[in-house]
């Protein structure tokens, strides 16, 4: 099942669950503004390429749309559709005050060069500047995208609109980033599953981990829980994968990771299959990866007792019955890994305010947003007799469609 149709699933039931009015639960799912431009650049050869940029602006009744920008050859219009929607519960799940949106242009970004990827970027920049805004959408990082992305975006967005370092979030230190916000996905998982893991008399000492993809998010939740006492006894990404049964040295393998840019030849493990990571003997499984990688094929075999969702969309919803059935306690993406748009937030109240706060307040800030967070959903959990993942979304959807209807839909 494609992300689409899963979130729509999640969406749908969640409205069945709150008891929505059939017309209101249609209106929400109808994204506000859906835009499709056409950039055409000259390449350093001298030919002239054309890529197809996409922005899909779900909803906007809690606050300006926010969400991720990626560069990837598949941008696919559904897809791009289905994490714009997914944007806009999650940031109501966080309780910070965004919609949805996400966007991208279908092109690969290995295959182009710096000076065409800036040009690129310009272009789609200057197709969109009047339809994205400090308080109407703010872009964020995503696949394929970076620091330096957002900042040719702030500098050809300025051009139109004067001096606007908060359009976009995820920038450089230098123009306005913020501290905290390399590591806040990464946090904000770890912050996540020490509240779930207190509502079971756990803590993250002495439990063990593993973790798939090792990117952003991966290293730097296996760090986390490495400096809490925990034992992350596996770990793969896409170039291979390792395993030490008496948790792995993970400052080691990042600097091993840093030095050779593969998991492979790491002196302190074991080579493994990376297939084999899911279904690892474990307590905690993290797939910090790709969509869908937990279906019926393998779900059946995973023998960790909690699953904690930092990559989006990671357990498609025929995993979710079978681990369900299991007993196995998953802490849904779209909670666990909303540590990066919280930062994001936290980045663009700096930049409005024009003061920076420094890096213990924005972890601070970042650890009260996710508990009160998990809280709120345990409260949705308990008054619905539901899962997590229909707790975190009644409580996304029940705040969007509060918000709807107080601003008045219908005229």
């Amino acid at each position: 099942m494609n992300a689409l149709a899963a979130t729509n699933r999640n969406f749908r039931h969640a409205a069945r669950i709150l008891g929505l009015d059939s017309k209101l639960e249609k209106s929400l799912l109808i994204p506000f503004r859906e835009i499709k431009v056409e950039c055409t650049i000259p390449k350093d050869d001298g030919t002239l390429a054309s890529f197809v940029g996409f922005r899909v602006q779900h909803d906007n009744s809690r606050g300006p749309m926010k969400g991720g920008i990626r560069y990837h050859p598949e941008v696919d219009p559904d897809e791009v559709n289905a994490l714009a929607q997914l944007m806009t519960w999650k940031t109501a799940v966080a309780d910070i005050p965004y919609g949805g949106a996400k966007g991208g242009i279908g092109c690969s970004p290995r295959d182009l060069s710096k000076s065409e990827l800036e040009r690129l970027t310009r272009v789609f920049t200057q197709k969109i500047h009047d339809l994205i805004g400090v308080n109407t959408d703010v872009p964020a990082p995503d696949m394929g995208t970076n620091g330096q992305t957002m900042a040719w975006i702030l500098d050809e967005y300025s051009k139109f609109h004067g001096h606007s370092p908060a359009i976009v979030t995820g920038k450089p230190i230098d123009l306005g980033g913020s501290l905290g916000r390399e590591a806040a996905t990464g946090r904000g998982v770890v912050f996540g599953m020490e509240a779930l893991l207190a509502e079971f008399g756990k803590s993250v000492k002495g439990l063990t981990f593993a973790i798939q993809g090792f990117g952003n998010v991966g290293s730097w939740a296996a760090r986390l829980i490495h400096e809490r006492g925990g034992k992350v006894i596996a770990v793969s990404d896409i170039t291979g994968a390792v395993k030490n049964n008496d948790g792995i040295d993970i400052p080691a393998l990042l600097q091993h990771k840093d030095t050779t840019g593969t998991l492979v030849n790491f002196n302190g493990g074991d080579a493994m299959n990376s297939d084999d990571l899911l279904v690892h003997e474990c307590d905690v499984l993290v797939p910090c990866a790709l969509g869908g990688v937990l279906n019926r094929q393998n779900a059946g075999d995973v023998k960790a007792k909690f699953i904690i969702e930092a990559a989006n969309h990671p357990t498609d919803p025929d995993a979710d019955e079978i681990l369900s059935k299991k007993g196995v306690v998953i802490l849904p993406d779209i909670y666990a890994n909303a540590g990066g748009v919280t930062v994001s937030y936290f980045e663009w109240v700096q930049n409005i305010q024009g003061f920076m706060w420094d890096e213990e307040k924005v972890n601070k800030e970042l650890k009260k947003y996710m508990t009160r967070a998990f809280a709120n959903i345990k409260t949705m959990c308990n008054s619905h007799n539901c899962n997590l993942r229909m707790g975190a979304f009644t409580l996304g959807v029940n705040r969007v469609a509060r918000a709807t209807l107080l601003r008045g839909w219908e005229a």
